[in-house]
């Protein structure tokens, strides 16, 4: 058995309003992915085409029809994301709500055949969420246990958004998981968001944060040292554009000036690894969390990009491309092949 799948998120490969769903599974199974992350889009996209609109039941048909078309292409699910904005919300019946929507997410996942609905860490901006570490760690442990009670067990994946405004790095993201300490919830590691946070600042003419080599190095050594590889349930890899001139609210991405710069970036300029333009450490990164941590298993390509967004049949085979040839690059800098 392979130590590493390789897998696609499905919105790297076209946005869901713009390009159709068989062609980009296509594109991935012609460029030998052997899994895709189902980003809810996707889902949400198919089932408003149907009679009656986003319902619950739609949701679930959207869902069949999406392990339907993956199933005919060989292509195993390998989660389903994003479950946006759960934990710290501060009013009860925003929470509950939440739960509720949780339990449809199981039935999605059921459907879909993935064990795994992914969490990013919460990046709300409104007021609504709190940084308590009491309150995050309560909701995740109520996640988990209704996630216990399902057949195959749900497992979660946290993680860390480097905008988000209170658990930005894999430091935070390991503190919180230490405190859930439940079997069925781990993390996803994702190399922009680790260099995002520790080592890069679009804001600024270098791109990086003070001292960002040093500060990246100690970083990943403690990462090493103190995170089990075990709670590491896939991994994501991304680099990103160097900005020049650095993101600011005169920016033409800027479409709210409320928005973290890091979240700005992220949303537009990213790129799959070692591509032109691209600046971020992938690769020590990479080395840190296959050859340090010792992690085997799922890899996917994720890319959040102006080109998404771009029409045409051409950009899903242009990016499933692209990440199979950012793959090989690693596996041969790397020598994971040998």
């Amino acid at each position: 058995m392979a130590k590493y799948k390789l897998a696609i998120a499905s919105h790297s490969l076209g946005r869901a309003a713009v390009h159709d769903l068989p062609n980009k599974l296509d594109q991935a199974a012609k460029y030998g992915y052997e899994g895709v992350e189902v980003f809810f889009e996707d889902l949400e996209m198919i089932a408003k085409s149907f009679p009656g609109g986003f319902t619950s039941d739609n949701q679930i048909l959207a869902a069949t029809y999406f392990k339907k078309l993956c199933t005919e292409r060989n292509l195993a699910i390998v989660c389903l994301q994003p479950f946006l904005f759960y934990e710290g919300l501060l009013d009860d019946e925003a929470h509950k709500k939440m739960i509720e929507k949780l339990h449809l997410w199981f039935k999605l996942a059921k459907v879909l055949g993935t064990d795994i609905i992914q969490i990013p860490s919460n990046f709300l901006f409104d007021g609504s969420i709190t940084g308590d570490k009491g309150k995050i760690v309560k909701d995740f442990r109520e996640a988990c246990e209704l996630g216990i009670q399902e057949t195959p067990v749900i497992r979660f994946a946290y993680e860390s958004m480097a905008f988000s405004p209170y658990v930005s790095s894999w430091e935070d993201l390991w503190e919180i998981i230490s405190l859930v300490d439940r079997p069925n919830f781990g993390c996803v590691l994702d190399t922009f968001h680790e260099a995002a946070r520790g080592w890069a600042d679009p804001s600024s003419i270098t791109g990086k944060i003070e001292n960002a080599d040093e500060m990246l190095r100690l970083s990943l050594e403690k990462m090493v040292k103190v995170m089990d590889v075990q709670k590491v349930f896939y991994i994501q890899l991304a680099d990103a554009e160097f900005m020049n001139p650095p993101i600011s609210e005169r920016h033409p991405w800027v479409s709210d000036a409320n928005h973290p710069t890091r979240m700005t970036w992220s949303r537009n300029g990213r790129l799959f690894p070692f591509e032109e333009g691209g600046y971020l450490p992938v690769l020590e990164i990479a080395k840190t969390i296959i050859e340090g941590l010792g992690f085997e298993g799922w890899v996917s390509m994720e890319l959040f990009s102006r080109s998404m967004a771009v029409p045409g049949l051409h950009v899903p085979e242009e990016h499933a491309k692209r990440g199979r040839e950012s793959w090989d690059k690693l596996k041969r800098l790397m020598n994971l092949d040998g």
